[in-house]
Formats: structure tokens, sequence, C-alpha cells
């Protein structure tokens, strides 16, 4: 007998960090936060390519501060790696080589900042298409709300988050263990049922597609919304992000 079929869990989708203080669900919830342009794409990655934990910073001076203290750091601003760190924010920054069994600083415009944003959730995971699955089927293991918070560009609306928020939208509630009345998941649904026999085509209307091509980083393009590239949950948990499926 399904003990879950009684009491689905609720789905809401936030568009933009500035708008989580309103979301309706206010406990029992997961945060999903998805930056598929690149940061929860590119960590996703690095924890596929066996890095062994991520500390995420919100400012570039706490990233510079820990560069100081000998950790290696991953840190961009508007797209372009700084100066000070050794990786920029793209998911093949992160070999094997690189980050493997080590521990990396984490710091982007738009990404790590909206985790901040998320504290107060029991627990922030990373989503992205490579992870799609085993995100779905951890989310379905936890039993609770769920919150899709699109990082967004600078607080504003972007594409290629919705498009993810639509396509685990309709992922969890296929699994008839989820349901939603909020209106910007419905929203994320129809643009995901538009965009999806075509995502690539559909996702050159992405302003942050365009700003990664002029700053010839758009190699990534590709890779980020291939469905399924890795069994790996990062999830963070007070401190610092850990795979919790190892």
């Amino acid at each position: 007998m399904d003990n879950h079929a009684g009491n689905p869990r609720c789905i809401e989708v936030c568009f933009s960090p500035r708008l989580f203080s309103e979301i309706q669900v206010k406990d029992n919830f997961i945060v999903v936060l998805v930056d598929i342009l690149r940061a929860t794409t590119s960590i996703c990655a690095a924890f596929n390519n066996g890095v062994k934990n991520i500390i995420p910073v919100s400012t570039l001076e706490e990233a510079k501060a820990m560069k100081d203290q000998g950790y290696l750091v991953a840190s961009e601003q508007d797209g372009r790696k700084l100066d000070f760190a050794d990786f920029g924010n793209s998911a093949f920054n992160f070999s094997r080589e690189a980050i493997g069994d080590k521990t990396l600083v984490y710091c982007t415009t738009n990404g790590t900042r909206a985790l901040e944003i998320a504290r107060k959730a029991e627990k922030i995971a990373m989503g992205a298409f490579i992870n799609l699955s085993a995100l779905v089927d951890w989310l379905i293991q936890q039993d609770k709300n769920v919150v899709i918070l699109c990082s967004g560009w600078k607080n504003k609306f972007c594409l290629e988050d919705t498009l993810f928020a639509g396509a685990l939208t309709d992922r969890l509630l296929e699994s008839r263990r989820f349901t939603t009345q909020c209106d910007s998941a419905a929203a994320a649904l129809d643009l995901w049922q538009l965009a999806r026999p075509d995502i690539l085509g559909y996702i050159e209307k992405a302003a942050h597609r365009h700003r990664l091509r002029k700053l010839n980083l758009d190699d990534v393009i590709p890779y980020s919304f291939k469905l399924d590239q890795t069994k790996v949950v990062p999830v963070f948990e007070g401190k610092e992000i850990v795979d919790v499926t190892q």
C-alpha cells in the first residue's frame, strides 16, 4: 500500500530570489536551487568528477579570503572568471584531475547569492537537467514540499531556469506524490512543453545564452541541457554542499 498516496506534497516555483520571501510554503519544505547557466550544472558536474565538498560563499571578499587560506576557488562575475580564482563557472572546468577528492570554494554572480537567500529551508538541493532523474528520485524519498528557486539573472526572470522548473514540476507531478496550485509552476510547465521538442533551438531566445556567446563561453550550452548525465544529488546542509547519494 502506498502510504504517500493520500498526502501529496506541494510544488511551488519562485521565478526570482527577490520573490523568495513571498513564497506560500512556510515549513517542511526543501528548496531546489536552479542556475542552469551555469552554477548548479557546474556543481553537479564537479561532484560527478569526484569533488569532495563545495563551500559556497556569497561575496567576492569571502572568496578571496578563502583563496588566501589555500583553498581552490571557482569564482566569476557577469560570466567572466576572476583573476584570483582557480576556475570559472563552467562545468567543463572541473575535471577529475583538477578537483577529485578536493574541497572547492564557490562564488558566482547569481547561484551562490540565491543560495544565501534560501538558507531558511531545511535543505537546499542543486537542480540541473544533467541530474534530473536522480533529483526526482531523491525528492520523492524526502516526502516534503518542494520550492523550486530559479536563480535568474541579477534577480530577474530567466528562461533557462524556468524551463528546468517546468521539467522538474512535470516529473514530480507524474509521480503522483506531488500536487501544485501555483500559477508560476503552471507557467513553467507550459514553457517546458513548448520548448521540449527542440530545447536548444528554444534557448536561443534566452538572454544569458547570448551573454555567454559574446564571451566565447557557450561551449557548455549543449551539455547543460542534456538529461541525466549524472546520478549525483548535491545538497547544502548548513555550511557545505555534499553529494547525498554517496
